[in-house]
């Protein structure tokens, strides 16, 4: 429920984070919700093992489909990598490590900042994975570590760390042929387009070199083929399509200054002066002229025109 505030106006607001708590599903839910996801996930992953014949048999066609269309070879990829232990090293923990941890961590962030946008990634990440593990039981696909034609190292055995079996066919926890589409790669892009819708931030396009990192770990890895990456992709970009995108967060900005209150009994209008009087016009009345002195004739004081 929405949080009421009051100004100083006396009328009622509501604050921000009340609006965006109001869209936030259920904490409980949502990690039943996700964990059987993941659980359902996991298991048609080992439901789809085995078909080692089938998974081989795919694996040259896309190999010679890559070579087609003149792709750049996974191989050039891997040298980098060979260049020192410790850098195949990396790249091999950053496959069996960063995967998982980086999407819950993802999923989390915006559950608590952006609930919309946590509901949205949430149904894209769903119809992403449900996409590829029907790809996986449809197309098996040997990796290119296992094609003997690709040539390439399995650096993940040789140097470790490595999260499969040593037999692809009996292992136990993973389905080594469910390299198309590469949901490392697909997650990974995922977790970048999330971040840079939900975000404001002018840098937030650098969450991209999240997948782009991703993609030359799973490549120089030799765990996925360039194609396992396009497939994720093209599926990425058809979930995008079908689950309606949020609202951007509008841009913050800042409150207008509240000035203070003018008590209604004191006039803050400055005191007008008396209109200017110009310098030309008198307001005094003029003074009435001196009377004449009383004319002399000649013959004495007495008045001129009056007879003696």
């Amino acid at each position: 429920m929405a949080t009421p505030t009051h100004g100083t106006g006396g009328t009622d607001g509501i604050r921000p984070a009340a609006r965006a708590e109001g869209g936030r599903p259920p904490l409980l839910r949502e990690l039943l919700l996700v964990t059987g996801l993941f659980l359902v996930y996991k298991l048609g992953r080992l439901l789809a093992n085995g078909h080692e014949t089938a998974a081989f048999r795919n694996a040259d066609l896309v190999w010679d489909a890559e070579r087609a269309l003149h792709l750049p070879g996974e191989g050039a990829v891997q040298q980098l990598l060979l260049h020192g232990e410790p850098l195949v090293r990396v790249a091999n923990t950053y496959y069996a490590a960063v995967h998982f941890p980086a999407t819950i961590a993802f999923l989390a962030w915006l559950y608590w900042r952006r609930p919309a946008h946590y509901v949205w990634s949430r149904r894209v990440l769903a119809l992403l994975t449900g996409a590829a593990l029907a790809l996986h039981i449809l197309v098996p696909l040997a990796p290119p570590r296992m094609l003997a034609a690709a040539g390439l190292v399995d650096t993940a055995r040789v140097y470790g760390p490595s999260v499969y079996g040593a037999a692809p066919e009996a292992d136990s926890m993973a389905n080594q042929f469910a390299a198309m589409p590469s949901l490392h790669f697909g997650w990974a892009l995922m977790v970048a387009i999330g971040l840079i819708a939900a975000t404001r931030s002018r840098l937030r396009r650098w969450w991209l070199l999240h997948p782009a990192l991703t993609l030359l770990v799973v490549v120089g890895t030799a765990n996925h083929y360039w194609m396992d990456a396009l497939a994720a992709a093209a599926l990425l970009g058809f979930a995008l399509l079908v689950v309606p995108t949020p609202e951007r967060p509008a841009v913050p900005t800042a409150p207008p200054s509240a000035s203070p209150a003018v008590p209604p009994s004191v006039s803050t209008a400055a005191p007008t002066a008396p209109p200017a009087v110009p310098p030309s016009a008198s307001t005094a009345a003029p003074a009435a002229a001196p009377a004449a002195p009383p004319q002399r004739s000649a013959a004495g004081s007495v008045p001129a025109g009056v007879r003696r």
